[in-house]
């Protein structure tokens, strides 16, 4: 992050070298930080996966944003890097852990999941896929039209999944509340 706040800096000086779209990215890689740790943390629950898959999606996003074609897309764009960064990560462990909350320190770190154990627990029991819509619409706050550009996929597929993922936790919950 020192770099890229040196840049910002570099810039307000009127220094040049730095190119506005590199900016423009740096700026939004600096303020929404807390936002990345979050996301990441809901599908890796460790505080040091966390931190090299938000690394690691920083530097893809540098090294690729040439490719950015749209950049009012900026953010969409980002959190697919991020999302298929923690998606890999995920793969390669081949399982999920937990950390318990109490075990973190830094606020920026916060589980994003629900008070209700129960409920978080239901939502790491659905697939992969509605896993990742059910936590960027409810967790990040994201539109299904950011999120189908996020997972590129069809609108009408997100919604679908959604509206899914949703019943099977309303039908699961609602059996564990006669129990």
């Amino acid at each position: 992050m020192a770099v890229l706040v040196t840049h910002l800096e570099k810039y307000q000086k009127g220094e040049a070298g730095v190119k506005p779209t590199t900016l423009k990215l740096e700026a939004y890689l600096v303020q929404e930080q807390a936002r990345f740790y979050r996301l990441a943390y809901s599908y890796l629950h460790n505080k040091d996966e966390v931190l090299d898959a938000v690394q690691t999606a920083i530097c893809r996003a540098l090294e690729q944003r040439g490719k950015l074609r749209d950049k009012e897309l900026l953010k969409s764009w980002f959190m697919r890097i991020l999302v298929n960064t923690c998606l890999d990560m995920l793969r390669q462990r081949k399982r999920v852990s937990l950390i318990a909350p109490e075990d973190l320190t830094n606020s920026s770190y916060e589980d994003p999941l629900p008070e209700d154990e129960t409920l978080a627990e239901r939502i790491n029991r659905l697939s992969l896929e509605e896993q990742t819509i059910i936590k960027l619409r409810f967790y990040e706050d994201l539109s299904l039209k950011e999120i189908s550009l996020i997972t590129d996929t069809n609108l009408s597929t997100v919604k679908t999944r959604l509206y899914s993922a949703l019943k099977k936790l309303r039908i699961s919950l609602e059996g564990a509340m006669i129990e």
